[in-house]
């Protein structure tokens, strides 16, 4: 990237029309109704967490085979007590008609609720060539990861038969965390003074097609300096807003503005990606199985989630939005310090962002730097 700007990125029509598609699929499977995914083959999807009777009958009606369920593949394992391939990207499980039914799907795809033992009924079988897109359209619906499929009939196939359903691209949908960036839009700013920065100003960045909005807290003139603080900072409503004690966010987030504030001039990018990009929702189902004995990173993937679902993409966009080229980066990750310098942000250095931990949250300040590599003084 060129060493004075950061050039943002501009979606084509196309590229926004895509963008639109893929959150109205997303919306439609968030309301229990199916969706159509071009790819190698045609399918037929339906989430298993809002799947009701009706949908379930309107989605068997669409297909040429028996619905089968797609599950990531660790969550698979210990849904259906069978031995599955870890390292695939998707499993697919055949079950008998009778056993798919709303309550059976959902403790299949629901590891806090209660486990249903019929596992002699359930059989892997191979994954069709899109499931990974499948899962992937479900994530960003931040629903449970675990859809329902069936190989669409000739007539959607071929989209020769009327049908209002929304249809979306395999291909489009995997490279969705590119568009989402190239499609980032500064929407609105105000200055919002706060106790800790009083010439705090507030600005809201929107993506095409979506109702998703970042913020950046942005903290005197930080477009002017050499390499003004940057901290990156993914939403939180119960450690940010509650005070929650499970967590450090709030005293990262406060602490990160008392000291930008300090320094003269800075931003908090603040990402809408709660619980490492699983939603909210998810993240207190990741508390209900952290409080029964994993740890964070085994909690989410137990879920069917990745260790940490988070595009830093995004932050990287925003601040070419701002015009910030060159940062000082204020996190203990370092996996933040790669992302940024991968999409071409200058990181001349990074300062430590560190807090005790307060007797509720020490396992989780552990899990960071044993597990995700956070450099964090543990002795």
């Amino acid at each position: 990237m060129p060493s004075e700007t950061l050039a943002p990125l501009k979606p084509t029509d196309a590229e926004t029309l895509t963008l639109r598609q893929i959150h109205r699929a997303a919306s439609e499977l968030r309301r229990g109704v199916p969706v159509v995914l071009r790819g190698e083959a045609t399918l037929c999807l339906l989430a298993a967490e809002t799947a009701s009777p009706q949908a379930i009958a309107e989605l068997t009606s669409l297909g040429v085979d028996a619905p089968i369920l797609l599950l990531a593949p660790i969550r698979a394992a210990a849904a259906i007590r069978q031995s599955v391939d870890i390292g695939a990207s998707v499993t697919a499980v055949r079950m008998p008609a009778e056993l798919m039914v709303p309550d059976t799907l959902r403790a299949l795809a629901d590891p806090t609720l209660p486990q249903k033992r019929i596992t002699e009924a359930f059989e892997t079988v191979a994954a069709p060539a899109d499931g990974s897109a499948a899962l992937n359209l479900i994530k960003l619906s931040r629903l449970l990861p675990a859809v329902i499929a069936v190989t669409a009939r000739p007539d959607i196939a071929l989209e020769a038969g009327r049908h209002d359903l929304v249809s979306v691209q395999a291909a489009d949908v995997l490279r969705y965390p590119t568009l989402e960036v190239a499609g980032l839009r500064l929407v609105a700013s105000a200055p919002v003074p706060v106790a800790d920065a009083p010439d705090a100003r507030l600005v809201a960045f929107r993506t095409e097609g979506s109702g998703l909005e970042h913020l950046a807290i942005v903290i005197g003139k930080p477009e002017e300096a050499e390499a003004p603080l940057v901290r990156i900072h993914s939403e939180c409503f119960t450690g940010d807003l509650m005070g929650s004690m499970r967590c450090d966010c709030g005293e990262q987030l406060r602490g990160a503005i008392r000291r930008i504030a300090a320094d003269g001039d800075g931003v908090v990018l603040y990402l809408a990606q709660e619980g490492r990009g699983i939603g909210l929702v998810n993240k207190l189902r990741a508390y209900t199985l952290q409080d029964r004995g994993l740890d964070t990173l085994d909690a989410n993937r137990a879920l069917g989630w990745g260790a940490d679902e988070r595009n830093f993409m995004t932050g990287s966009a925003m601040l070419s939005l701002l015009g910030i080229p060159r940062i000082r980066l204020l996190t203990n990750n370092p996996e933040k310090v790669a992302a940024m310098e991968a999409c071409g942000v200058q990181v001349l250095g990074r300062e430590e962002h560190e807090f005790d931990p307060n007797g509720v949250n020490d396992e989780y300040l552990s899990t960071k730097a044993a597990r995700f590599g956070h450099m964090l003084d543990r002795s």
